[in-house]
This record gives C-alpha cells, structure tokens and sequence, in this order.
C-alpha cells in the first residue's frame, strides 16, 4: 500500500508541474483520484496521505465501501464519473458530491426532483461526447447550449460546468480544447477532462479537475 501514497505523491508533483508550465495559478487543477473498483483497504494509504477528492462509477459499489470511509474522513468528496440510470438518481443525489454525468433531459428531470427531495444539491456536470462516438454517454457537442438552458429554465439546475473523455485512438488536445470553448462559452467554471494517459495535456488546455486513477492504485482487475 506503500505503493499507493508513492504514486499519489507522484501525480501530484506531475500535476503542479503542468500547472506551472502552463502558467496556470496554484491551486487551479483537482485532483479526482479514480478509486472504481479498488477496494477499501486500498483507498485508505490515500485518505491517510491526505486526498479527499475520489471518482467512483457505481452507485452499489459506492454504498458498499464508502460509508465507513467516510465515517473516518467526513470531510471527503465524491464524484460520479460513471454513466448513471435514470432510476439511480435517488442514491445518486444521497451518496455523491459532484455527478459529472449528466447527459440526457431524463437524468435531468429525476435528479431535480430527487434534489428537491432530499434537500441535498450535488454539483453536476454535463457530460460532452466530444467525438460523438455512439457507445458513449453524453450530449453532442452542438447541443450544449440548449441542453443547459433547458436543465436551468424545465428543470431548475445548477449546472457547474462540463466533462468529457475523448476517443481512446484519437489526439486529446483538440477534444480538451473544444470542451474548454464550450464551457468559456457558457460562463461555467469548472472543466474536468484529462485522466492518467493525458492530464498534462489537459491541464495545458485549461481544465479545473483530472480524474486519475490507474496511475496511482495501479492496473484494475475489472472495468
């Protein structure tokens, strides 16, 4: 587990130097450390080294492990990164912090009415299928802008800001830099793009959040 803290330490340092080499404020990029799959025992040498901010895909396995992580580290937070079921909207709103895959008028209206019941208001995001690959979650591109308004004016949401995950065989750099217009275009602050392979790059082109996880917990053994 010793392992784990090295290579956090590492991503870390890699990720301050993007920032300094793309002139980019201290403090602007975070950290999401992808924990999906990874079970608790090997989460825990992160939170003991300091990280709060995790990624997870499921809303089961997040209910299985994460409530008694939390019970040690209240003040965690975390991201849904993984597609989500209309009808997951309700453990959605309960168990996460920030859900950054919102993508589809249906998702919107249940977790607008879950929000309201519970009185608990996740961030969210809107997930942007930059290279509109049709095995993938989230809005076309030159949707974004009617897909926001309707979640702000039907649904009364507070969009945060966007994310994506360009095709695997492509260069990233234009699909960071077309989110990045995106989200400038609509006055939203938040950008998170760039995982293990690439965040360097992402950092380059502007985003506020990276999701990382192979690069500190190691090969997962399942997607």
């Amino acid at each position: 587990m010793s392992d784990v803290v090295d290579h956090l330490a590492q991503v870390n340092s890699a990720i301050a130097e993007a920032a300094v080499a793309a002139k980019r404020p201290a403090g602007a990029v975070t950290l999401v450390a992808v924990s999906k799959t990874f079970p608790a025992e090997a989460i825990e040498p992160a939170l003991a080294a300091g990280q709060r901010v995790f990624g997870e895909n499921y809303v089961q396995e997040t209910r299985e492990k994460w409530p008694a992580l939390r019970s040690r580290y209240p003040d965690v937070e975390l991201h849904m990164i993984g597609p989500l079921q209309s009808n997951k909207a309700k453990d959605a709103v309960q168990l996460f912090d920030v859900i950054e895959s919102l993508d589809r008028s249906s998702l919107a209206k249940e977790l607008a009415k879950e929000m309201t019941r519970q009185q608990r208001r996740p961030k969210l995001l809107v997930q942007v299928n930059t290279g509109a690959e049709p095995q993938k979650g989230g809005v076309l591109p030159e949707m974004v802008d009617a897909f926001l308004a309707e979640c702000r004016d039907l649904h009364g949401l507070a969009i945060a800001g966007l994310m994506a995950i360009p095709p695997a065989d492509e260069p990233p750099a234009p699909h960071f830099a077309l989110l990045t217009t995106i989200a400038r275009r609509n006055n939203l602050a938040v950008v998170s793009m760039g995982m293990s392979a690439d965040f360097a790059t992402a950092i380059a082109m502007g985003a506020t959040h990276v999701r990382v996880g192979s690069a500190i917990f190691g090969t997962r053994s399942k997607a």
